[in-house]
């Protein structure tokens, strides 16, 4: 344990976990410490429960000092008191694990006949509730016993001729993974079966039941093979480990039993118990109970707010607006700001009377209270206590495009600030954590020691900058609006103690509006357009919710990329999404269909979740589909590269860049049925090789074009045979423009499509299998086993602009230009990154970035940033095919302008609320709103909303 600043670590072993402390506990104020005591010594403090230690301790350290040296020396600074002593004998213990289906052990039974009865014990440990330990044969075939788990109870089973049938049961919870010890005596006719003698775990027989066992004995299950008559299991086989077994009150060597000088086994692991905790750090997300059995765990996460396998994905929105959008009226809802992240939900009103949705948070007195001075003091300081927490109120603040509070104060002869230049009667203290000191009114600017009055010009006396500062019976009251300030923690007020004051103040509840995760949308325009985010932290658990629509067939909304890990959302077809991802096991999919195409121009909601136990993907309203993972092996998904939506390269004549593909994952055995290619590309060279695909068996797969300036694809599948030429109609494709190419081949059907063509049809005569694949290569090829004139055409190189290529799931063009160092990319001559793959025409134009006002992030197009520096940072980003996101109106970008500084003027404007009659807070002043239908006509014709969430809590939106 080590203790730095606020912050507390502890490590058991291998596994450490880590907590911020509040503030209040940094300081340690301690003289004295007990070890292995029940209390410390002249304290009140107690164990309780837990009780004194009972063990040895060695390499005890504070602070550098050796305490049991101390005590050896018997420092005067150190009391030993009770049962010490300063030597630890360690007895040694041969464990054996019981792995799978097949394992069991069996030993044979006494050497001679003991009429007298049976005494067997063993010590196990598991975290199955059921599974069978022993089993035997009573002599001379007269019946059996089953001493076995069930419940996690343990259970004792014995058929006997001429007997009924006996059931006994002991103990309970015994699959907490802890050692446990079992005890079956048979004695003198007494039959007892005991689980934890030292607590209680006991049951016998009445009346007198006498067994003996058999030949054999047989342990955690039966053979697979042999002579079933010997071992019956009619329960299930045990899994997990054993130790100090004992017959007949004489141990058995397990190390004799592994050498096979004694007994026989199968499928265990001798002098080791391979038992994992799978719950030592829990998985379970927000509070979830954690339960296991043998290779995997399950999360209940009944009363927690969360769903899931690991309690990852909120059951409530996150804002009032979200349960607007789902149709629901003005109450109290329950509100989970950050989703899936860290911050519990809280019960909260929402006000739907109005076009904009308000927010609402209480607290402890937002009724008008009358001022009583206390004596012997010059001010009165009022405190008020929220509904929420502070991160509640902390998010609700940062998520909402607007928040206010009412401040009233009604005055007779009760000063707020005298005068503008002197020190101000009265102040406030508003804003996050303790709050800052607040010299300003409501409806007046920060730090402007004014109530609205003054800012309007129009206070009861000119001289002052209050109404309440003129000394009569006045009143002052406005709308606090600025968000880093509020919410207000505390008012002090000064001027109430002269003889004849009198005053009463209001401060309304926290009311905000506009949810920055619903007006969110972005366009993209151009190829190359992109958005740019700090790291995306989704090791363990992460989740990523968006709105879409498309008219195109197909695209990446989201990738990312690591080392060897990737995460990737797509739309594979118009009926279908793919999410897959790579966390060092291999590549993982799960895909979502839909029965209506999914690029009709209509918003369409996709979400995302992958943590240790499964992949979720959820298509609107769709049941979710899901794909587990792996019970053992990898489980932290590590990226470390930006998110690059689109990445374009400047080819010259003798730039060649090769990619590496019979280890690529996407070959299972180096043989592909089919495969998906696409690419972009702006050339004048005519004929031209844009991309080659070879193998170690002369087959290979090249896309070029040829003098007449159209498309040809050449497949030669057999090596003993030309290759096929599927050529494109489509002509003039060397003009200097861009133009995109996709490439489907299922066996002998080819599909391919140039620009928004009509795609084409072709059908292969020759073998439907792409055998040995070898490399993947763009621009020049050196390859003597080429046809002669393709090798012609491929020394010549490509000079040219090449964008978005995609082999199945391989990007070698991001792969190069990204990860240089990667072994798998070979790069020769000039490769220069550029914003040749945007659709504009000049293809010198500057990039431009911008950036987003209060959020931590950029938007922008051409060509992304390279930063050496932070290649673990992360880009999230929407689809990215040759038509995705074009045609965002200029009227929608103005009008979406003007809401924007309508809603800034609207947050600068003073609101003054009349003194005189009720004072509730006016909610139905002139809040002007848009429509929904004007909301969802500047969100623009095709836009990706999304959000991601990951384990640590940082959510991040689009």
């Amino acid at each position: 344990m080590e203790r730095r600043g606020a912050r507390l670590d502890l490590t058991v072993d291998n596994s450490a976990v880590w907590v911020q402390m509040p503030h209040t506990y940094t300081r340690w104020d301690h003289d004295q410490m007990s070890v292995g005591a029940t209390h410390a010594f002249g304290s009140q403090w107690s164990a309780g429960s837990y009780g004194g230690f009972h063990g040895c301790l060695e390499n005890l350290s504070y602070n550098g000092m050796n305490l049991i040296d101390l005590a050896k020396r018997k420092v005067p600074q150190v009391t030993v008191k009770g049962n010490v002593t300063f030597s630890c004998a360690e007895p040694v213990f041969v464990a054996v694990t019981f792995n799978g289906p097949k394992s069991f052990l069996s030993l044979p039974g006494p050497t001679a006949s003991h009429l007298i009865g049976t005494s067997i014990r063993l010590q196990f440990r598991t975290w199955n509730e059921a599974g069978l330990l022993l089993t035997f044969n009573l002599p001379m075939h007269s019946g059996a016993v089953w001493l076995y788990l069930s419940n996690a109870r343990l259970h004792l089973l014995v058929h006997k001729a001429g007997r009924a049938r006996l059931e006994l049961s002991a103990g309970s919870a015994l699959n907490d993974g802890q050692w446990h010890s079992v005890a079956l005596n048979s004695r003198k006719g007494r039959l007892t079966v005991t689980a934890d003698e030292d607590e209680g775990g006991y049951a016998h027989a009445r009346p007198p039941f006498l067994i003996v066992t058999g030949s054999q004995l047989f342990f955690g299950g039966c053979p697979v093979e042999g002579n079933l008559q010997e071992c019956e299991n009619p329960f299930s086989r045990f899994q997990g480990c054993m130790r100090l077994l004992a017959v007949d009150r004489q141990s058995v060597d397990l190390i004799k039993v592994q050498q096979r000088l004694m007994g026989n086994y199968s499928d265990l692991q001798t002098d080791t118990c391979g038992i994992i905790d799978r719950c030592s750090r829990s998985r379970c997300e927000h509070g979830g109970h954690c339960s296991q059995s043998w290779s995997n765990f399950h999360c209940n996460c009944t009363n927690t707010g969360y769903s899931g396998a690991t309690c990852h994905s909120s059951i409530y929105e996150q804002s009032c607006e979200a349960y607007k959008h789902r149709g629901r009226n003005s109450g109290y809802y329950f509100i989970d700001m950050d989703g899936s992240g860290p911050i519990r939900p809280q019960l909260l009103y929402c006000n739907m009377t109005e076009d904009k949705t308000w927010t609402v948070v209480e607290h402890n007195n937002t009724e008008p209270t009358k001022v009583r001075p206390q004596p012997g003091t010059n001010q009165l300081a009022i405190h008020f206590e929220y509904a929420s927490e502070a991160e509640q109120l902390a998010a609700i603040i940062s998520q909402s495009e607007h928040c206010e509070q009412e401040l009233i104060y009604h005055c007779r002869r009760s000063r707020i600030f005298n005068s503008p230049d002197g020190p101000p009667f009265s102040w406030w203290v508003g804003g996050p954590n303790g709050g800052q000191v607040q010299t300003y009114w409501g409806g007046a600017p920060q730090g402007s020691q004014q109530c609205s009055c003054g800012l309007q010009q129009n206070c009861v006396d000119p001289k002052h900058q209050c109404n309440c500062d003129a000394d009569r019976n006045e009143c002052d009251s406005g709308f606090l609006t600025h968000k880093e300030t509020l919410p207000v923690r505390s008012l002090v007020l000064g001027d109430v103690h002269r003889p004849g004051s009198e005053s009463i103040y209001r401060l309304g509840p926290l009311q905000c509006h506009g949810d920055k995760n619903i007006w969110n949308a972005a366009f993209f325009d151009k190829e190359t357009s992109y958005l740019h985010f700090p790291t995306f932290h989704g090791e363990l658990s992460a989740d990523i919710s968006f709105l879409f629509k498309t008219t195109s067939f197909s695209g990446v909304f989201l990738e990312n990329l690591g080392i060897k890990d990737f995460i990737r959302i797509e739309l594979s077809s118009p009926l279908e999404v793919l999410f897959s991802f790579d966390v060092g096991n291999g590549p993982l999919e799960v895909r979502a269909k839909s029965s209506v195409p999914l690029n009709d121009n209509r918003w369409h909601r996709v979400r995302a979740e992958r943590n240790i136990k499964e992949a979720l993907l959820r298509l609107d309203e769709l049941p979710a589909a899901t794909q587990e993972a792996p019970s053992d092996g990898h489980i932290h998904l590590q990226l470390n590269s930006q998110l690059f939506i689109e990445v374009s390269a400047i080819f010259k004549s003798g730039t060649s860049l090769s990619y590496s593909l019979h280890s690529s994952s996407i070959l299972s055995d180096g043989t592909l049925r089919g495969e998906n290619v696409s690419l972009s590309f702006r050339t004048n060279q005519s004929p031209a090789l844009l991309l080659y695909v070879g193998s170690y068996q002369r087959e290979y797969l090249a896309l070029l074009l040829n003098k007449n300036e159209q498309v040809e694809v050449r497949y030669r599948l057999d090596g003993s045979r030309d290759a096929e030429i599927l050529r494109s109609k489509v002509r003039n494709l060397a003009n200097g423009h861009l133009h995109a190419v996709t490439i489907n081949r299922w066996a002998d059907t080819v599909f391919v499509q140039v620009d928004e063509n009509d795609g084409e049809d072709f059908t292969l005569t020759s073998d439907a299998e792409f055998n040995a694949i070898r490399s993947l290569v763009l621009g020049r090829i050196l390859d003597s086993t080429l046809d002669p004139e393709l090798a012609q055409l491929g020394s010549l190189g490509f000079t040219g602009c090449l964008s978005s290529v995609l082999f199945n799931t391989i990007s070698p063009l991001k792969a190069a230009l990204l990860h240089p160092n990667t072994s798998s990319v070979a790069v020769i001559g000039p490769l220069t990154r550029s914003v040749c793959g945007s659709t504009a025409a000049n293809l010198s134009a500057a990039e431009t970035t911008h950036h987003l006002s209060g959020r931590s992030g950029s938007i922008g197009t051409g060509q992304p940033p390279v930063n050496t520096h932070r290649r673990d940072s992360v880009l999230i980003g929407g689809l990215i095919s040759s038509v995705i996101f074009v045609g965002v109106s200029a009227l929608a970008i103005t009008t979406r302008i003007i809401y924007r500084r309508k809603e800034a003027n609207h947050s600068r404007a003073v609101n003054v609320v009349k003194c005189g009659g009720s004072s509730a807070p006016a909610l139905n002043g002139s809040r002007n709103s848009l429509s929904d239908n004007q909301k969802d006509q500047m969100r623009g014709e095709r836009c990706l909303i999304a959000v991601l969430q990951t384990q640590s809590g940082s959510r991040r939106t689009i």
